[in-house]
């Protein structure tokens, strides 16, 4: 059975940084990309970043470019998202997804992502 777990979330202001962490279990992590998407009250999931398999290409949505940082440690089974100079509009449930991709780059479309986690809160007060 797979887990997708995510952890990190909390509530800071703006300016401040957070890392969430997302951490798999029941699949083999080195063949899966993995993405970070989010979803603010009232509006659609959208995508934050990504990463292929092996670490080696990462894509970001304009809106956290320079700003949020994705990595993977794939001896741990673990993505990160390091988020630095946080804004209220990035206050949103945010969610790891993983993709079986094992050669292509991440892809940004939450329709290829195979497994998800249940998502935490990330607010930044003005």
């Amino acid at each position: 059975q797979v887990h997708v777990v995510e952890s990190g979330g909390g509530l800071v202001q703006a300016g401040g940084s957070l890392r969430l962490s997302c951490t798999t279990s029941g699949l083999t992590f080195r063949r899966y990309a993995m993405g970070w998407f989010h979803q603010a009250p009232g509006k659609e999931r959208e995508f934050v970043a990504a990463i292929n398999s092996d670490g080696g290409n990462t894509d970001y949505a304009d809106s956290v470019k320079g700003r949020f940082t994705i990595s993977r440690d794939n001896a741990e089974n673990t993505v990160y998202l390091q988020m630095s100079s946080l804004k209220p509009e990035d206050t949103a449930v945010y969610y790891c997804a993983a993709d079986y991709n094992p050669t292509l780059p991440a892809s940004r479309s939450s329709k290829y992502y195979n497994y998800w986690g249940q998502g935490t809160q990330v607010t930044v007060s003005s």
